[in-house]
């Protein structure tokens, strides 16, 4: 149930973060903006939300998975009923709200990885934690199907803002009721076990700040994370811009992402799976773990070129249908490219530290991963449609530049006496 509930609340938290992006074009229009505004309301959502990941953890830490995602789901769903209030002349009332959703927003994920921790031993915690991260997928691929869907019931971009936020506090209601701290036998199972980093000590926070592990996981997800936000953020459009260029009604286009738009996502997910598959195949086999992680990303990085293909096809003559179905092939792998990164660094960082310092070490990783992206998606609101060429073949190089940053930097940590990381 824990799992489940988790599991959900992040679909949730991903339908959420989407209503930006799938009604993009009813946004700007409603509040008389362009890409440049859009492209500071998005970057608005992310400097909260980079900054809230690693004060997440320590709030967890601190508090507890349940109070913490409970405050959390609350905040975010008030956060969404508040946009869908503003007016014309709000957008920076409007603008507030996102950022109020993604200071909300990393509170799941801190709290899903303590909770798994503490619910279940190492040998299922793997399982769980992937179970639970699914629900991004699912919630990426769901939301231009139901966002779309309720647009085209309720007339009004409004309304689904307020149906999501009506549904978070939902969702608030079952993990209060759901989630209880673990029984003293329970942790006995969990957190005693001989095997790993489980029982091992902490390393003081300054120590921490020293290791090459948790500055080559924050250098890996600054560099690699931009791709995987592009594809939240401005694919939706980008396919509905193609859609206007050959001609579609608005209703057209928003049919078509209703079908099509989550289908990198869905294949990004399953690809992520049988990459974590892979690598659990290699350990079992004999290879160490570390190197079995890097391997898998190493061979994943072998998709990123991919990116580059995108503005040639949506180029090209072909026919219409045959440039669309394309573009969504491409972005398919890079999807299974990003999902494979997002899904198995977390896991790589943590076993290379003390398990109690997992969720900050996770934590800033995935701050600077959200840093990297604001830098990124501000140059991208800059520059015009008709020039992200480059911004494609750029993207090829970040994931070859993120393994060459994971296979120098990323190590096991231990303590000396003088506790003293090396």
């Amino acid at each position: 149930m824990i799992v489940a509930t988790l599991f959900v609340a992040i679909v949730c938290n991903y339908l959420d973060r989407q209503l930006l992006s799938v009604l993009k074009p009813e946004i700007l229009q409603h509040f008389g903006i362009g890409n440049l505004e859009y492209a500071w309301i998005v970057n608005v959502f992310l400097v909260c939300y980079a900054v809230m990941y690693p004060v997440s953890g320590l709030l967890v830490d601190r508090f507890g998975p349940r109070r913490v995602m409970l405050g959390g789901i609350v905040t975010w769903s008030l956060a969404c009923v508040g946009g869908g209030l503003c007016g014309p002349g709000q957008v920076v009332l409007f603008t507030v709200f996102r950022g109020i959703l993604g200071l909300a927003e990393p509170t799941v994920f801190a709290s899903q990885f303590i909770a798994v921790t503490l619910w279940f031993a190492r040998r299922e915690r793997a399982t769980a934690n992937s179970l639970c991260q699914n629900g991004g997928a699912i919630g990426a691929v769901l939301a231009p199907v139901t966002i779309a869907a309720l647009m085209g019931w309720l007339d009004a971009w409004q309304h689904v803002f307020f149906i999501a936020g009506v549904t978070g506090l939902a969702i608030a209601a079952v993990w209060a009721f759901v989630y209880r701290t673990p029984a003293p036998d329970v942790l006995t199972r969990t957190m005693d076990e001989s095997t790993g980093t489980d029982s091992a000590p902490p390393f003081p926070i300054r120590r921490l700040l020293r290791t090459r592990t948790l500055w080559g996981g924050v250098l890996i997800r600054l560099v690699s994370d931009p791709v995987w936000y592009f594809c939240c953020f401005w694919l939706p459009g980008f396919l509905r811009r193609m859609g206007e260029r050959e001609g579609l009604s608005n209703a057209q286009t928003l049919s078509m992402i209703q079908w099509i738009g989550g289908l990198p996502f869905l294949v990004g997910a399953i690809g992520a799976v049988l990459a974590s598959v892979w690598s659990d195949g290699l350990i079992r086999r004999g290879t160490p773990s570390l190197r079995a992680r890097k391997t898998v990303l190493a061979f994943m990085v072998a998709l990123a070129p991919t990116c580059a293909l995108v503005p040639m096809v949506d180029g090209s003559t072909l026919p219409f249908g045959w440039r669309v179905g394309l573009v969504v092939a491409a972005f398919c792998l890079i999807a299974v490219l990003c999902n494979s990164w997002l899904h198995t660094i977390p896991v790589t960082l943590i076993e290379q530290v003390p398990v109690r310092n997992g969720a900050f070490v996770s934590g800033c990783s995935c701050g600077a991963g959200a840093l990297g992206t604001i830098v990124f998606n501000q140059f991208v609101g800059t520059i015009p449609e008709s020039a992200w060429t480059s911004l494609f073949f750029a993207m090829a190089t970040f994931h070859a530049l993120a393994a060459l940053v994971l296979w120098k930097m990323v190590r096991p940590e231990t303590v000396k006496d003088d506790d003293s990381p090396t």
